[in-house]
């Protein structure tokens, strides 16, 4: 069967009509990424055959989750779409009990840590996509393969939301994420360290996917509607890779995807590169039909993930709490300046300082309040409640974050 070669209008109707499904919020899910350490000594370095088997018996767990693996050996579940939080919190936690299970047969375990602290891993994973991946990251430095072998996070996906405007409205939920993203990034900031020393920066996570490369981390302008913003923001960030059914990838050099549709490439592109080109886009909030919140570093303890999943959810899903939070969040657009986020002095101080900065503490603070407030409406358990307050006490309320709890110094390293 012949491929049809895409053309640039029918991209840009493709990118309007796939990346925001509006409609009334009703659906939730998490993507839970995680370090695999040795069960007792965390710095250890694990065997492939070892890391073989253990992942192989992995595969063989009945999970509702979609279970796989990032270039590190960082391993992910990716929840089915969920009606409630409840449903969503009760379906993942049985997996990662099982997962947990499973693991510890092996003598490993789950560690939630934004980013590798203890060593430099390397990449296990040998496949065409992630060759070409980590040549196109090494032409712009180092935090590239930093991201790929040892990031981990929790990333929240919401619907994206009514076509009208209000507080539910997906221009609204589009501005909301931007700015309260920086407000997760500093709140849940967990990984001061990497490669066994001190970065400098709370999220040090966060500080690599801000300088992966010059566009394909940044979020679209935030003064734009949302379609035109992030149509015109993925048809001119450059292709990372040309796939071929045998051999290495192509990996081109200042070839947007608007330039591989005006002739620019060995071949003309299709739909499926353009559906292709979109997974290696990686801005903060990234439209997907729905809204993918990628911001939040993994978190410490076997249920850490559920108190940045609740409070996203109460925040975005809530109308009155969509309201009120929008309203304190709004004014750190001033700060952001004209810059797009991560780049922004507003992003770079999440990641630097967390809750430390006054300014994203005094945000923190209500948004937090709102999400307890808010929860109860949402059905949520007098456990996830108490989680979200019990973590709102120990750091919102203190201006700390979970980054403040390993050691790490002042000192800044270059990433």
């Amino acid at each position: 069967m012949t491929v049809q070669p895409l053309s640039e209008s029918a991209a840009e109707d493709l990118l309007r009509c796939i990346c925001f499904k509006t409609g009334p919020p009703r659906t939730l899910g998490v993507e839970l990424e995680w370090l695999v350490h040795d069960l007792r000594d965390p710095r250890l370095p694990l065997s492939t055959g070892r890391r073989e088997a253990a992942y192989g018996a992995l595969r063989a767990l009945p999970l509702a989750s979609a279970l796989t693996f990032e270039p590190g050996g960082q391993l992910e579940l990716s929840s089915l779409p969920a009606a409630s939080l409840t449903e969503l919190i009760d379906s993942v936690s049985a997996d990662l009990d099982a997962v947990r299970g499973s693991l510890r047969t092996a003598g490993l375990t789950l560690t939630g840590n934004g980013q590798e602290p203890w060593r430099t891993r390397d990449r296990v994973l040998r496949a065409p996509r992630y060759d070409a991946m980590e040549t196109y990251f090494d032409r712009h430095g180092t935090a590239g393969r930093a991201m790929m072998r040892g990031s981990a996070s929790v990333q929240v996906n919401l619907d994206a939301g009514h076509e009208e405007p209000g507080p539910l409205g997906h221009g609204r939920r589009w501005q909301l994420a931007h700015l309260l993203g920086a407000v997760l990034v500093a709140a849940f900031a967990n990984s001061p360290r990497s490669d066994g020393r001190s970065t400098g920066w709370r999220s040090t996570r966060q500080a690599l996917w801000a300088d992966l490369d010059p566009l394909r981390s940044l979020a679209p302008a935030a003064q734009r509607e949302p379609r035109a913003a992030w149509t015109e923001q993925a048809l001119d960030t450059p292709v990372m890779c040309i796939r071929r059914d045998e051999g290495p990838w192509q990996v081109p050099t200042d070839l947007t995807f608007r330039g591989w549709l005006r002739g620019g490439g060995p071949r003309p592109p299709t739909r499926a590169d353009l559906d292709y080109h979109l997974t290696t886009l990686f801005p903060p909030v990234r439209p997907r039909g729905h809204l993918e919140l990628r911001m939040i570093d993994a978190q410490p303890g076997e249920d850490g993930w559920i108190v940045p999943l609740a409070v996203t959810a109460a925040l975005f899903d809530d109308p009155a709490a969509a309201e009120t939070v929008y309203r304190a969040v709004k004014p750190l657009a001033e700060t952001a300046g004209s810059l797009p986020a991560p780049r922004n002095p507003l992003w770079r101080n999440a990641a630097r300082r967390g809750l430390a900065d006054p300014e994203l503490h005094a945000a923190a603070a209500v948004c937090f309040a709102t999400a307890l407030e808010a929860l109860p409406r949402l059905g949520a358990s007098t456990a996830v409640r108490d989680a979200v307050a019990e973590f709102a006490a120990r750091y919102v309320v203190r201006g700390r974050c979970p980054a403040d709890d390993q050691p790490h110094e002042t000192k800044d390293l270059t990433l």
